[in-house]
């Protein structure tokens, strides 16, 4: 059975504002879903409304002040019982049992994003970390790699290990998106076009020499290139500490996973992960959708075809595997519908916002697999003495 390899203490930084808690019934999951939409729904106009930060790690999620001074709010991950979103009116929320209230009781914090896809970004980054932190706990769950490689660097914070000065280049605020994500519009490019665009985005050539040609052709200017999330101090210090991380000799790990899962600074890469449940057994994957939110869904390949995928939707009767058929001119279309898509964003985009030949709609709301439903598990009740029988 593999070892989880050891993880860095890194988080993920993100502004929001605080708009406040309410109370979540007691009910089965399918209601509390309801439930939520319905509150979320009746507080989108809500005017109060507190800037915050917001840091994402498999530790928990944390809240601070907008200056990151104070710490006003602290969620273990496995206190969280799910993550939603309304990216229509940019809203994110979780539900988490607040410390110190009954076991049984539970709140759901809502936060309102600056648009759409800050929201959805919010919510993907924590339905990834519930899937590191399952993946961590069920280290044998993980999927195998029949290559046999190894993880060429120890999971972190950054996509594709690239130096924090030119993550500017792949972050969602400056990277120019394929259309991956709802919201993002799509031109009409050739086919030059379109691999110049991937090469800007995923460049194979080192990242020194990515960012000598992109200075050279003045396509940002040099301050772009810093990142959003990190001062110029903690960027040295994180690059550092990549830097040693890629030298150290990885042998010693199993070769059980393709690459190393992590959280992802990018929408394009940290969906992919959220949708593919990636680093996660298929098999494993599947049992885990049987007892998700309805509507969750779970992007791989087909099981009878390999060479084409597949979206494994839960509905009410259970989880039910949807081929993805490519069309001539090279679309992409569900098994038994009609409408034709350019990309799977497009396909789950149209399918979380109309219902059409399926079910239900998908679902951005996801389930924490490693929910504890009591404050402290390993608390032993105290054990029943009997009295001492009187010998005659």
């Amino acid at each position: 059975m593999g070892e989880a390899p050891v993880r860095e203490d890194s988080t993920v930084t993100r502004s929001a504002e605080y708009v406040g808690s309410f109370p979540v019934d007691d009910n089965c999951l399918d209601d509390q879903i309801k439930q939520l939409h319905t509150q979320l729904k009746s507080l989108k106009a809500y005017k109060t409304r507190r800037p915050v930060s917001l840091k994402f790690s498999i530790k928990g999620v944390k809240m601070y002040n907008e200056d990151e001074t104070i710490l006003l709010m602290a969620h273990a991950l496995r206190r969280i019982s799910l993550s939603t979103a309304r990216p229509v009116d940019s809203q994110f929320a979780f539900v988490a049992h607040n410390p110190g209230c009954p076991d049984t009781q539970l709140y759901c914090h809502v936060f309102k994003a600056r648009h759409a896809r800050a929201a959805q970004f919010l919510n993907l980054l924590l339905c990834r970390c519930f899937q590191l932190s399952y993946l961590e706990k069920h280290p044998e769950e993980a999927q195998i790699d029949s290559a046999g490689s190894l993880p060429h660097r120890k999971p972190s914070l950054l996509n594709h290990g690239f130096p924090l000065s030119v993550s500017a280049l792949v972050s969602f605020r400056r990277a120019p998106f394929g259309g991956l994500l709802p919201g993002t519009k799509k031109t009409p490019k050739s086919s030059d076009d379109q691999q110049s665009s991937q090469d800007e985005v995923f460049p194979i050539s080192s990242p020194s020499l990515m960012r000598k040609k992109v200075i050279r052709t003045k396509v940002l200017r040099s301050g772009a290139y810093r990142s959003f999330t990190f001062t110029p101090r903690k960027q040295r210090t994180i690059q550092d500490q990549l830097s040693v991380t890629q030298e150290k000799d990885l042998d010693k790990l199993p070769a059980r996973r393709s690459r190393a899962p992590s959280l992802s600074e990018t929408e394009e890469a940290l969906a992919q992960a959220v949708w593919c449940w990636a680093g996660i057994a298929t098999e494993s994957s599947y049992s885990l959708l049987a007892d998700d939110v309805l509507g969750s869904y779970l992007l791989c390949q087909h099981p009878k075809n390999p060479k084409c995928g597949s979206l494994i939707i839960r509905f009410s009767s259970g989880p039910i595997t949807h081929l993805i058929e490519n069309t001539r001119k090279g679309k992409f279309v569900l098994e038994k519908c009609k409408t034709e898509f350019n990309s799977m964003a497009e396909l789950i985009e149209h399918y979380t916002e109309t219902e059409d030949e399926l079910p239900c709609l998908l679902s951005y709301a996801r389930v924490n697999h490693c929910y504890e439903w009591e404050e402290n598990v390993s608390k032993q009740q105290p054990v029943k003495l009997q009295p001492k029988r009187s010998r005659n």
